[in-house]
């Protein structure tokens, strides 16, 4: 069985926000990025994230990678190579190696039961959604130096109850903090 990971980018007053540069990550960051896409079971996206990351899909990467050491080229490679299903009403059809699954709460629990390792959960709206239904098994909170103020919160709708597993420095200035549901107690 597969474990559900959610996990973004966030300021310190909560916000998720894909395009602020405050979000740009350092070398460390960025290798560590390329690793989680290249051991990960696949991913599924909210529509909003997907039509963000489809940016990796369309470029070639082979030119003016020379600032980042090669390693845009190596995070696309990744990204088009890893598995992708798309939750979303409104889109009609999906980029390469991606699978539309429309808003089938079904699909989303047989990828969970049918694979093995992480898949990782892309999007606030979503999370909540499976969130709400108990799907999620972990939630990853890369922690920016960064007050927004304003944005997308990382929690949308209920906020779960959660219990720190773990927290880990990533590059200069992420803090990884790793959090799982809190079993309730009766």
């Amino acid at each position: 069985m597969a474990k559900l990971v959610f996990g973004m980018n966030m300021s310190l007053d909560g916000y998720v926000d894909h395009d602020h540069e405050a979000f740009a990550p350092d070398p460390v960051m960025f290798k560590y990025f390329i690793e989680q896409t290249r051991r990960t079971a696949g991913s599924i996206y909210g529509r909003g994230l997907y039509e963000v990351m489809r940016y990796w899909d369309g470029n070639d990467w082979e030119q003016g990678d020379s600032a980042m050491g090669g390693d845009l080229q190596a995070f696309a490679e990744a990204w088009r190579t890893m598995p992708k299903w798309v939750v979303s009403r409104s889109l009609e059809s999906v980029g390469p190696n991606a699978t539309l699954i429309g808003d089938d709460v079904d699909a989303v629990r047989k990828l969970k039961a049918d694979l093995v390792g992480e898949i990782e959960v892309g999007g606030p709206k979503l999370a909540a959604s499976l969130t709400r239904l108990g799907l999620i098994d972990e939630y990853q909170l890369f922690l920016h130096p960064v007050v927004l103020g304003h944005g997308r919160p990382f929690f949308v709708g209920p906020q779960p109850r959660l219990r720190l597993v773990a927290s880990d420095r990533i590059g200069e200035d992420v803090i990884r903090l790793t959090y799982v549901p809190a079993k309730s107690e009766c």
